[in-house]
């Protein structure tokens, strides 16, 4: 059962799209770990009948806690671990298995293609043992236009350019220029369209 008030998302919300640093245990960490859970009950929904794709667009903007733009495609399965921190644009293409490590905000512009199974990963981890589930959070800003190939993997802070391809099973720890492709592990720039 929900105890917790929008303003207290909303400031949750704000503290890790300026890139905080939440220590395991603390209050910010039980409600961001509560709202993970709660999400599992309508990724349920999602994920386990089939729906027509206006009733997904639906239920994707009732799971992020806000309309998902016109256009909005998706194949499931989906998986948020917290996904009252991510925004969709217009025209967007999201095919299976995608995950959604919300909690530091995903941000996609319009016009984008995302392929099987790619990662958003707004957190890491401390480093040292006694620290390791104190999360680092940092947000992800997709730019318009862009296509991710399949298995890609979007780590926290990193912003993409508009117009950027991601080459598929690439990892992609800095920033995209606009119009650049970039790919491999860590992925590197490849070209420019």
């Amino acid at each position: 059962m929900q105890d917790y008030t929008a303003e207290d998302v909303e400031r949750l919300n704000a503290m890790m799209r300026d890139g905080a640093v939440i220590k395991a245990g603390d209050p910010a960490f039980v409600l961001m770990d509560r709202i993970a859970f709660e999400s599992q009950r309508k990724l349920a929904e999602i994920n386990n009948k089939y729906h027509t794709p206006e009733e997904l667009a639906s239920l994707v903007s009732e799971l992020i806690g806000k309309p998902v733009g016109e256009g909005f495609r998706m194949f499931s399965p989906i998986f948020f671990d917290y996904p009252l921190n991510v925004r969709i644009g217009k025209n967007v293409f999201i095919n299976s298995g995608c995950c959604f490590q919300g909690q530091g905000a995903i941000e996609i512009g319009d016009g984008c293609q995302i392929g099987h199974q790619v990662v958003f990963a707004t957190i890491d981890h401390g480093l040292e043992p006694e620290n390791r589930f104190d999360c680092h959070i940092a947000p992800i800003r997709i730019g318009n236009n862009v296509w991710i190939g399949s298995h890609a993997t979007v780590l926290k802070g990193v912003t993409v350019g508009d117009g950027a391809i991601i080459a598929a099973g690439a990892v992609v720890t800095k920033d995209v220029p606009a119009r650049t492709v970039v790919g491999g592990v860590p992925a590197k720039v490849l070209r420019t369209v």
